[in-house]
């Protein structure tokens, strides 16, 4: 059945969301398609649930590090299963209650996979929905990785829901995914590995500041293996083998679970784009500055659909969002600005990184200087028990503009949002040291940093 829109939206997360409720609240006739429950990989398989188990490792963390400092800890453990059950309170009524509010604003939804059957036309089910315009925000999945028994890998989304953990598991890849993960799992008491074939593990972030974290996760007891290709996975007798290399040394590792945390791709493979004319590249649906596909102007991507330059973060698939809303609606006028956007890995300690790191800021011919150092005999880690913490901030010479913060310790995830403020904003030094701040907090050592 053929039914008429002005605009389509493929995909219920942050940035499909957004473009649905603005079209729809200025007299649009929109509709929402999306084949998985309703909310999106950050409300549902993502960042929420992942920090509420991260939440659990901390108050063990915090814990582990106060015995002898006036808290006795020994019975602080995490109950996988009760864990499991607060988490869900969280996920579990997402789905339903973003369905109610489809319906409330009056945007028709629709259940099944998506794909393209003509220039803003849509196939859904027995249903081809026709828009005038079309915006795609499907997100992104697990990359493919082309080794034998890839198969028997766990997604980051069925990590979230394990009613039990295993005793062993192997984290296919460095990146924020498997960090995370396995320091939530190495904290509820599993032996746990990380793989990962290049020489430094989180390569968004800055090298300085991930070496300290790489040696607390591996005095966590975690096994961070660098340099080491995985080359295959084997199910045996109710575990798995993985096979992998270091140096040219065939090795083999041996774990009840193993983690797909080496990447994700947008989730556009089977929207057959071509019949729309729709042009991708690697990093998606390719689009100009207005976040419009650059061969057909009917259809716009957002968020980890587009080719957009922005980093694959849930606030920007937000703001992509609210661009394309902006550009439908008014005529494309809006470009998005990707400066000051902070970035957070959820390990405990957290680490966290917003605008140039050393290497870039040299290449685009800067000239500035980096104050570092390490912290954590300041006050605000001592006073937690934190050994594992330090920063770097990069100063502009003669405007004195703060062009990159990075942070490790307590309260980075929350403390780099003032650096990103101050990077978005053009801020300077003299900026960040004039105000008060309330003491001691971990925003009063800022003056320190610059």
């Amino acid at each position: 059945m053929k039914k008429t829109f002005d605009l389509v939206v493929i995909g219920t997360g942050s940035a499909a969301s957004t473009v649905a409720s603005r079209c729809r609240s200025a007299g649009w006739e929109v509709a929402i398609v999306d084949s998985r429950p309703f909310g999106g990989t950050c409300a549902l398989r993502g960042c929420d649930p992942k920090k509420v188990l991260v939440a659990a490792a901390e108050a063990v963390d915090w814990n582990q590090r106060m015995r002898g400092k006036g808290i006795r800890a020994e019975q602080v453990r995490i109950d996988w299963r009760e864990l499991m059950r607060f988490k869900r309170s969280f996920t579990e009524p997402v789905a339903k209650s973003r369905e109610e509010s489809y319906s409330k604003a009056g945007i028709s939804a629709f259940h099944d996979r998506a794909r393209f059957a003509g220039p803003t036309a849509v196939q859904v089910g027995d249903d081809v929905l026709e828009g005038r315009k079309v915006v795609i925000a499907t997100g992104a999945k697990p990359a493919k990785l082309n080794i034998p028994g890839s198969e028997h890998l766990t997604a980051s989304d069925q990590f979230l829901e394990l009613d039990e953990l295993p005793p062993r598991m192997v984290f296919v890849g460095g990146g924020y995914i498997s960090f995370e993960f396995a320091h939530v799992a190495a904290r509820a008491g599993t032996q746990v590995t990380i793989l990962h074939r290049g020489a430094r593990p989180l390569g968004r972030f800055d090298p300085d500041l991930v070496d300290p974290l790489v040696k607390r996760t591996r005095d966590l007891g975690i096994d961070v293996e660098l340099e080491t290709s995985v080359e295959g996975i084997e199910e045996a007798s109710g575990s798995f083998r993985v096979h992998g290399s270091t140096a040219g040394k065939k090795r083999v590792f041996e774990a009840e679970r193993v983690v797909h945390g080496a990447g994700r791709v947008p989730e556009i493979d089977d929207l057959d784009l071509a019949t729309a004319g729709i042009e991708r590249e690697e990093g998606g649906v390719k689009v100009n500055e207005y976040l419009q596909s650059v061969s057909n102007p009917a259809v716009y991507a957002a968020g980890d659909a587009a080719a957009s330059g922005g980093p694959p973060l849930t606030p920007v698939a937000g703001y992509e969002g609210q661009i394309v809303a902006t550009n439908l609606l008014k005529g494309n006028h809006r470009r998005p600005d990707y400066s000051g956007v902070p970035s957070v890995v959820f390990t405990v300690p957290p680490l966290a990184s917003v605008g140039l790191q050393e290497a870039a800021a040299r290449a685009q011919g800067l000239r500035f200087h980096a104050n570092r150092g390490d912290t954590s005999r300041w006050y605000s880690s001592r006073r937690v028990g934190e050994s594992c913490s330090g920063f770097k901030t990069l100063i502009e010479e003669g405007t004195g503009r703060i062009l990159g913060a990075h942070l490790l310790g307590p309260n980075a995830d929350e403390l780099i949002n003032l650096f990103a403020l101050a990077i978005r904003s053009g801020l300077r030094v003299t900026d960040l040291e004039e105000p008060i701040a309330a003491y001691p907090t971990h925003a009063s050592d800022v003056r320190y940093m610059v």
